[in-house]
Parts: C-alpha cells; structure tokens; sequence
C-alpha cells in the first residue's frame, strides 16, 4: 500500500512512517517542518536530539534497506502543491497528522489561536478537496482526540465511539436519530479536531470519501521498535509548558527534585495510551477502512485511564519528590470521570502495552 503520512516528522508521526514502511508499505512523509520552527519561537527543545528530517531517512535506509521519501509542503497554504502530489503519487491511504496538536499553545496568545485555525481547519479541508478532485479512491485516517467530547463527564456510562442514538420529537411520536456525539471543546485545539468531524461527517456523505477518525488520549512514551534502532532515529520527548504532557512534566520535575506540580486538585481523569500502541492503532485502522459512502468510522484511541493526582502520587512514591498543588489556570471541572468505551480496537486485535 502506497501511504502519505502528513506531519510525519511529529512525535506521532514520524514512529508511525518508520512502523509503515517496516511492514512493507510504501511511505511519503509530507511536513512542513513547522513543529521545529515553534521550538525555535518558545525557545525549548526537545529532550531528545532528533535529527533532521535528511538525516532521519537516510539513516532508516542504512538500518532498514527501505525507503522513505519526504515532500516539505505546506497543507494550508500549498494546495495546488499537494492536489498535484496525489495525482501523481495516487496513494491507497493519507494518515492525517499534519495539525497544531498542542491544547496549551493553542492557548497561548491571539496569534497562537489564529494559527491553530488557519493551519488546522484549512490544511484538513485542503486534504479533502485534494482527494475529491483527484478522482481516486484513497482511504482518509485521521488523527483526532479524546478531547472532542470534553473533559466535564461524571457519570459512569462509557463514552461511545464517536455517534450517539438519540429520540427526536416529532408530531408523530419520537424518532430515533443517530447524531455525532454533542462537542464540548476545551481549548481552540479542540475546537479545531470538533470541526473536522463536521467536514469528515459531510464529505463522507456527500462524496463517499472513506473515512476513520481517531479520537486519541494523552501519548506517553518515546520509543517504538524501529526509532530504537538507531539512536539517530529517535523520536521527541517534550517537556515544555505548551507541548510536554503531563508525565513528561512529572518526569522531568521528578529528575531535578522539583516538586510535581499539579493543577487545582489533580482530579482530571484523562486518558493515555502508549506510542507503541499508537502506531499499531494506525496499522488496524488502515487494514479495516469503512466502505465508500459509509459514514466516518469513529474509534477512541485509548488503552487507559487516570486521574492527575494518581499520577503524581505514582511518581512521588518512586522519586520522593513532593507534589505541590498549584491554582488551575483551565476553566474546567475539578473532578470528572472519563470511562470510556474502547471496544473497537481491542476486537481488531490490539494488544496494549498497558
């Protein structure tokens, strides 16, 4: 299979263009390189040294014998560039991971949140009408979040996987209506990964675009078979404020003696899965597209679940380090629930790491 993966140079991206053509696919990396220019405007770096993006392939193809090709191009800006990418190319499948993917940063200032806009919304919608009008049958697997459906839950029924059956009122009695589950974005991020399913939503129905949408929790870890093979393969581990996650941060905190900091009460329930398993997600999700004219396929990208406090408490009993409770910059809930429904991986075959 002939695969794009835009933003392949991410941390989520780049261990999945490794896994692909590992199993045999034929990968393009498409990116534009932007996650390293916003290192270089917040001034941070990954803990890691990663390499540049040359430098990476080459090395896949010394450890490998398989090739990887890469295209720097702009998705929101580079249209015509990448609409004549896919007719060229004709790939099977694009793997969309091409988007600002860090809730704080999208946060940050007005720029930050123009950006993410600009970048996100039209860069997604640029992949779409690039499919539509190259007349291929190509196979659309997003990366989305966890967080579409918002972090204010506190009842203990699962979160489903992407659509909700509800009764409509009618003059006829009620009707019942299979909808998206209602939205409820955190962060402009988030708003960005809610309006992708609209345009995935209308674009599967109206051009019967296949389509599987990854609602996916917080990504730990760093290394995957393939980006240890090679020490200049390795992949980001990120720590900042805006783009480290929350065990990076405790991790990093915890090596220095700084005590963990833990916003409000520690009480948001999030959910996790490994980047081992990330890139298997993809894998599965490629092998098992939903036909043309179906509605989105809709799978939540988690393996598990855990409140923040827990967390810090787990690395403060391994290190000694103290937790230190900090005011909660977010406007959200202090305490809440996150069961959610992760069935559709686990019947495919998926065998967490955790």
């Amino acid at each position: 299979m002939k695969v794009l993966v835009l933003g392949g140079d991410g941390f989520c991206g780049w261990p999945t263009a490794l896994h692909l053509s590992d199993i045999g696919h034929d990968v393009i990396v498409v990116d534009n390189l932007s996650r390293r220019a916003i290192d270089l405007e917040l001034e941070v770096d990954s803990l890691t040294p990663i390499r540049p993006m040359g430098e990476r392939i080459r090395v896949w193809k010394e450890v490998s014998g398989k090739t990887i090709r890469f295209v720097n191009l702009d998705l929101a800006e580079d249209y015509d560039l990448f609409a004549q990418l896919v007719v060229t190319e004709r790939p099977d499948a694009i793997v969309h991971f091409g988007e600002q993917r860090a809730a704080p940063y999208s946060m940050r200032n007005t720029p930050a949140k123009r950006y993410t806009i600009d970048n996100n919304i039209r860069g997604t919608h640029n992949v779409l009408v690039a499919i539509v009008a190259s007349g291929l049958d190509i196979q659309l697997v997003h990366l989305g979040t966890m967080g579409v459906y918002g972090y204010g839950w506190t009842g203990t029924t699962p979160i489903p996987e992407g659509y909700l059956t509800v009764k409509v009122p009618t003059e006829e009695g009620l009707l019942d209506r299979e909808i998206l589950h209602p939205a409820n974005p955190g962060s402009v991020y988030h708003l960005t990964k809610t309006m992708d399913q609209l345009m995935f939503a209308f674009y599967a129905a109206n051009d019967q675009i296949r389509i599987t949408d990854l609602h996916q929790g917080i990504v730990w870890g760093t290394q995957t078979p393939q980006t240890a093979l090679d020490e200049r393969l390795i992949n980001r581990f990120d720590y900042d404020g805006d783009y480290g996650t929350v065990l990076n941060r405790f991790l990093m905190q915890a090596a220095i003696g700084h005590p963990l900091t833990v916003h409000g009460t520690g009480g948001q329930t999030r959910a996790f899965i490994h980047i081992r398993d990330t890139v298997r997600c993809i894998e599965i999700a490629l092998n098992n597209p939903p036909a043309a004219g179906e509605k989105p396929a809709v799978f939540n990208q988690v393996t598990e679940t855990h409140r923040v406090r827990d967390l810090a408490a787990m690395i403060s009993k391994l290190t000694g380090v103290e937790v230190a409770n900090l005011p909660n910059p977010r406007r959200e809930a202090a305490e809440n629930e996150l069961n959610v429904s992760r069935d559709r991986f686990l019947a495919l075959g998926l065998n967490p790491t955790t």
